[in-house]
């Protein structure tokens, strides 16, 4: 088992090596869209409805994306990925960005030869289960069948956590969230753990949510975000900028309402160069001075992703938290455009 995952990880990491080269911008360019991995279905996340038509809190990142570098927010194909198939996306150049909910750690920050380009979720790992269980907290689960993504953090977590507690599990291995939507509504599994986002999207989507808790503990450091390959300095730049145009956007008051009136120019000189009005950020990352207006203006800024997706007006109903500005507490900051 260990050989295996070793030599895996060598193959991605080979792929990612092979790829580091490329000028991803020149190809997004000529190729006039933007190949952009998602999960492969997490209702508020990154979905297709029945048209087919994707949406979502990541999705809007890869359309900030487009409209950053091709003028056009949807000019984008949503490459579906597992928690198994993203990386090999990623490293073989199937994809240019991997923007699904993705843990950032060290290994694959260095050994798999990715670099991540921020945080766009701030998560922890937490567990789900039907009320008429009857437990309260998760060390009550010794001896429970646990439904776990392969492939994840989220399984080594979930070792880590019960062998710190003494107690035992039985793992239900699945390789989406779809499929284990109705593995644990069945009973295969007395427990699905994921990121806490992750169950709260999935309990939305069921058809009594209220008979389904998720319980207090959150065992983890989960922050998601989007990530290239290693060694395209120049696309991480323009994929880093485009997510803390974003988070800038919010903080600044530039919606995607008043984006356009704001780019005729304010008393703020940060707002001017964030819009292009001022300085000249764009040539820069290889892109014109209006790139973050298309940005914002695509989506809206972060504040206004959250809530239309993932905020607490929506069947997922996520608090902020963690993912507030740092001026409201939170952990979001943007470093300076200038």
């Amino acid at each position: 088992m260990k050989k295996s995952v070793f030599l895996g990880a060598l193959t991605v990491a080979g792929l990612a090596a092979a790829a580091a080269g490329a000028a991803t911008l020149d190809d997004v360019k000529a190729r006039g869209k933007l190949n952009c991995g998602v999960t492969t279905g997490l209702v508020g996340f990154a979905a297709p409805d029945a048209n087919g038509q994707w949406d979502g809190f990541d999705v809007g990142v890869c359309r900030a994306i487009a409209a950053a570098v091709l003028g056009d927010p949807t000019a984008v194909e949503f490459v579906p990925t597992t928690g198994k198939t993203r990386f090999t996306a990623l490293a073989s150049g199937e994809i240019d960005v991997l923007a699904r909910n993705t843990t950032w750690t060290f290994s694959r920050d260095t050994d798999l030869k990715f670099d991540f380009v921020g945080v766009n979720y701030y998560d922890g790992q937490g567990f789900m289960v039907p009320k008429a269980l009857g437990v309260s907290s998760a060390k009550e689960l010794d001896g429970a069948t646990v439904c776990i993504q392969t492939g994840t953090t989220t399984e080594l977590n979930l070792a880590d956590f019960f062998r710190a507690n003494n107690i035992s599990y039985e793992p239900v291995p699945i390789e989406t969230n779809a499929e284990a939507q109705p593995l644990y509504l069945e009973g295969a599994c007395d427990v699905y753990t994921t990121d806490a986002s992750g169950l709260a999207a999935t309990r939305a989507a069921f058809e009594t949510p209220a008979d389904h808790i998720i319980l207090p503990e959150i065992i983890s450091k989960e922050p998601l975000g989007p990530l290239v390959r290693h060694g395209d300095n120049d696309w991480g730049d323009i994929v880093m900028w485009t997510l803390n145009a974003l988070i800038a956007a919010e903080e600044y008051g530039v919606t995607s309402a008043n984006v356009d009136e704001l780019a005729a120019g304010t008393d703020n000189p940060e707002i001017n160069r964030l819009l292009g009005t001022e300085g000249d950020l764009g040539p820069m990352v290889g892109l014109d001075n209006q790139w973050a207006m298309r940005a914002i203006k695509a989506g809206g800024n972060y504040g206004e992703l959250f809530e239309k997706n993932i905020g607490e007006s929506t069947p997922i109903g996520l608090a902020r938290g963690l993912n507030a500005q740092w001026t409201d507490g939170g952990l979001l900051y943007s470093p300076p455009f200038r």
